[in-house]
């Protein structure tokens, strides 16, 4: 339940314009929409869906979005020039409701180098496309560009003035990520404190994270008087990136102290990360906040046996609140014997204290020797001598062609308990080809959630390392493989996941 006291901040989404300005991640219409769609169902305020006059991609993707979302406000950026204007409000005519992010910068970088300009005409260009834009919609916001490196003074200035001109948000972005959190802090709290019609607008915080701290900027700016976060999926955006939506969204909710929340649906912050990292050709770093692999895997011995006794000994968000089915205790020679015991008992097998002592023992040697102890390597340590292999699957024989000008398609054969399965299919590329065909031998019901390929060695004789992640009735499965064709140790990861599945 919130309290009567709690304050709502609203989550201004720019994945789609200032996260897809991330080089290599430009992302089409239809990838465009589905996002959006997956933002909607997130629980967004704002969704920023693009810059309209910057391309005619990027126009129609506004049109295309504003079609098809009909909860989050629709925003449309321009530059303060009436032609950008213009564009913008055209692409938003089938908004349900749109917004126009309009603006200019205030830096004395931005005046004098950028624009060539003085402080006078700068509040003149702003003033005059925000009523310029007033003419065509109410709900206009105003960003005050390298507000970060801006003058204390002139920013309250021109930010008193484009209020009076109309604009109901106000934008204070650390446009280079320079500010600390008590610079950054202290200059919203000097507009609260400063500005005559601030009580007009909302103020808005758009933090990047340069020097790491846009989460903390962000924060610091809630605190002094910000209430609505401009942030993006998995933190990505221009250089180092934003201010991440997972991290400020559940720093709010974690944190009782906050008299703050979002309408986030925080159980949905897992499938959206994994949708924008994946359309968009960016993996997240394993020990991203929240949403990084690792935020939820425990390998040491100490916090694996804490974990095990209560999860609150070291985790302070439940895996599940974000959408995770639970924590995961990674078994490597760091590990102690609960962690051990959990795994063989997830197994099925219940050793005695001496027993446990004796595999603990053997465990330690071999995870020094393996990166990855598999289950097959617990069943080994747990006494028994073979491996059930009704559940297996092995790989016998790969075929892949691919080129310029053909179709990949792939051939193979899979043995499954010692009866060989043929199958043939195309896909996007030789490894989407190899696993469709090896789906029609091996008919799971389950979900690929992430899928990594590390190079072990360098050279063209590269022995590449295939980390897939599987999810089947809430239950996450791995699989790994190596080999110096990517193909086949992709379709033996992929086995070596869905084999653990129960059928």
């Amino acid at each position: 339940m919130k309290s009567s006291q709690e304050e709502k901040i609203y989550i201004f989404d720019t994945t789609l314009r200032d996260g897809e300005q991330v080089p290599g991640s430009q992302l089409n219409t239809l990838e465009k929409i589905e996002i959006a769609r997956s933002l909607e169902e997130l629980g967004v305020d704002i969704l920023e869906a693009g810059f309209p006059i910057s391309s005619p991609g990027d126009f129609k993707s506004v049109v295309e979005i504003s079609k098809v979302i009909r909860e989050p406000v629709i925003c449309a950026l321009t530059r303060a020039i009436e032609r950008d204007i213009d564009v913008a409000v055209e692409s938003l005519k089938y908004a349900k409701r749109g917004r126009i992010h309009t603006g200019i910068g205030v830096s004395p970088f931005h005046i004098y180098s950028k624009f060539n300009s003085t402080p006078d005409e700068i509040v003149e260009r702003a003033v005059k496309a925000v009523r310029y834009t007033r003419r065509f919609i109410d709900d206009i916001e105003f960003f005050a560009e390298d507000a970060g490196r801006s003058e204390d003074a002139f920013l309250a200035r021109i930010v008193e003035a484009v209020i009076d001109a109309g604009a109901t948000v106000i934008n204070i972005p650390d446009t280079t990520g320079y500010c600390t959190p008590d610079e950054y802090g202290a200059k919203i709290r000097y507009l609260m404190n400063h500005v005559r019609n601030i009580d007009k607008a909302i103020i808005s915080a758009h933090c990047h994270n340069d020097l790491g701290m846009a989460t903390a900027n962000t924060l610091s700016g809630i605190l002094n008087g910000v209430r609505q976060v401009e942030c993006t999926i998995n933190g990505i955006g221009e250089r180092a990136g934003n201010t991440s939506l997972e991290e400020i969204v559940m720093i709010l909710k974690s944190r009782n102290d906050l008299p703050f929340y979002t309408d986030i649906e925080t159980t949905r912050i897992m499938k959206t990360s994994r949708l924008v990292s994946n359309l968009m050709r960016m993996p997240v770093q394993p020990n991203k906040a929240i949403v990084g692999r690792n935020a939820f895997a425990h390998s040491s011995g100490i916090h694996q046996d804490g974990v095990l006794k209560s999860r609150e000994n070291y985790e302070i968000i439940d895996p599940a609140d974000i959408g995770l089915s639970d924590s995961s205790i990674v078994l490597t020679a760091r590990s102690g014997r609960a962690a051990l015991d959990h795994h063989l008992r997830r197994l099925g097998y219940s050793l005695s204290s001496d027993s446990l002592d004796t595999a603990y023992a053997r465990f330690l040697v071999l995870a020094d020797e393996k990166k990855t102890v598999s289950d097959e390597d617990l069943r080994i340590l747990a006494g028994v001598d073979h491996v059930d292999d009704a559940r297996k699957y092995r790989l016998d024989y790969l075929q892949v062609v691919c080129g310029k000008s053909a179709i990949p398609m792939a051939t193979v054969r899979i043995m499954v308990e010692d009866t060989p399965f043929m199958a043939t299919a195309a896909g996007n590329g030789p490894i989407d080809a190899a696993l469709n065909a090896v789906r029609q031998i091996v008919d799971k019901d389950v979900i690929l959630e992430e899928f990594l390929i590390q190079a072990i060695t360098h050279g063209t004789d590269d022995v590449g390392k295939v980390h897939i992640q599987v999810l089947s009735e809430n239950k996450v499965f791995y699989g790994f493989s190596a080999d110096t064709d990517i193909v086949t140790a992709s379709v033996n990861a992929y086995l070596d996941a869905v084999s653990q599945v129960s059928e």
